[in-house]
């Protein structure tokens, strides 16, 4: 599961809009939202397409934020 919180604090820190970072990643806005949401989960491609875009690089950070289990946020 995508820790939602984390993830949309580093998005308003970035100052990127989500229909930017959708695109950039290949879905369209509402795909981008519900993956945020955990409607649908990220993909490999995808979560590295979004820690590029964003500077996420920290191994550890990636696995908090995209491989979060329920009970961690």
């Amino acid at each position: 599961m995508t820790n939602t919180e984390r993830l949309r604090k580093i998005i308003s820190n970035s100052g990127l809009k989500y229909s930017y970072i959708a695109e950039k990643i290949g879905l369209t806005y509402q795909g981008f939202k519900n993956k945020i949401e955990n409607k649908n989960l990220f993909n490999v491609e995808e979560v590295d397409k979004l820690c590029k875009l964003l500077n996420i690089t920290d191994v550890y950070q990636k696995e908090e934020i995209f491989f979060a289990k329920q009970g961690d946020f």
